[in-house]
C-alpha cells in the first residue's frame, strides 16, 4: 500500500498535468493532520483550493484524475476556489468532493461543516500553500457546538437504533462485522470531547476520553480501537448492542450538558 507522501504527490502530478495552475493550495486535514493515520483503515483527507471555480471541463478531468488514483488509500477531499475557501462555508453546499476516492460535482458536500474549520485552523498541514496559521482563518465556536448536537442527535441516535434493530433478533454470541460497531463505540465520543474542549480528538483519544467520561463503554472502545490497529479482534452481537447503547449514553450526556 502506498504511503500519503506518495499518494499525495502522484495526484499533485496527475492534476498538475491535466490542469495546469489548478490547484493552488493542498491542505491535509482527518486523520493524517491529527497523526492518528492508520494504514488500511484511514483515508487521506484534503482540502484543495483552486484558482477559478472549476468549468464542466475541469469536473470532467478532475474526474479523470481521481479515476486513475490507487484504490488504496483513498485520497478524499473538498474543492473550493480562493474566494469561497475564504469564505470559510459551512452550510454544506453544492461543491465538487471526492469520498472513497469517487469525485462528485453536484450534490451537497458534507464536510463542509464548522468542524472542518475548525480542524483545519488547528491541525491542518500544507502540502502546497501557506501555512494555515497565516491564512486569517477563525473559527465559530458557537457553530461547532450547534452542528455536533444535531450531528449526535440526528445521524448518530438513529444509527444507534438501526443497529439495535438489526441485530434484535440474534443470539448474543453471533459473531458480527466490526466495522459498524468500531464506529459507533468511537465516532460519538470524538464529538462529546469537541464540545467538552474545543478541540479535535482522533479515534485513540476518543477511546481514551469515553473510558474516562462514561467508564462502562471503555473496554470496548478499547478493543474497537485494538481492530482498528490491526489486532484480530472479534465482535458479537452482544457487543453490537453494547456500541448502540453507549452511543445513546454519549448522545444523552451531551444533550444534557450542552443542549
Amino acid at each position: 500500500m502506498e504511503t500519503v507522501e506518495t499518494v499525495v504527490a502522484r495526484y499533485l502530478a496527475a492534476v498538475d498535468t491535466a490542469l495546469p495552475g489548478f490547484v493552488e493550495m493542498l491542505y491535509l486535514t482527518g486523520s493524517v493532520a491529527l497523526g492518528a493515520y492508520q494504514p488500511g483503515h484511514s483515508d487521506i483527507d484534503t482540502l484543495i483550493v483552486t484558482s477559478r471555480r472549476p468549468t464542466d471541463e475541469d469536473r470532467s478531468a478532475l474526474a479523470a484524475v481521481h479515476a486513475g488514483m490507487p484504490p488504496k488509500p483513498h485520497l478524499d477531499g473538498v474543492y473550493l476556489d480562493r474566494e469561497t475557501f475564504f469564505q470559510q462555508p459551512a452550510d454544506r453546499r453544492v461543491a465538487p468532493f471526492v469520498v472513497e476516492g469517487r469525485f462528485r460535482a453536484d450534490q451537497p458536500c458534507g464536510e463542509l461543516h464548522p468542524v472542518l474549520w475548525l480542524l483545519l485552523n488547528r491541525y491542518g498541514k500544507a502540502v502546497r500553500g501557506p501555512e494555515v496559521s497565516t491564512l486569517g482563518l477563525t473559527v465559530d465556536r458557537a457553530a461547532v457546538r450547534r452542528f455536533n448536537l444535531d450531528n449526535l442527535e440526528t445521524y448518530w441516535w438513529p444509527l444507534a437504533a438501526s443497529l439495535r434493530a438489526a441485530v434484535a433478533d440474534a443470539p448474543e454470541d453471533t459473531q458480527v462485522g466490526a466495522e459498524g460497531v468500531a464506529w459507533c463505540a468511537l465516532g460519538p465520543a470524538r464529538l462529546h470531547f469537541t464540545l467538552a474542549h474545543g478541540d479535535i480528538v482522533s479515534k485513540a483519544g476518543a477511546a481514551a476520553y469515553l473510558a474516562e467520561v462514561l467508564p462502562a463503554y471503555g473496554p470496548l472502545a478499547d478493543r474497537a480501537l485494538r481492530w482498528r490497529r490491526g489486532e484480530p479482534v472479534a465482535f458479537t452481537v452482544a457487543d453490537a448492542r453494547e456500541a448502540a447503547d453507549s452511543v445513546d449514553a454519549v448522545v444523552a450526556d451531551a444533550l444534557r450538558r450542552w443542549g
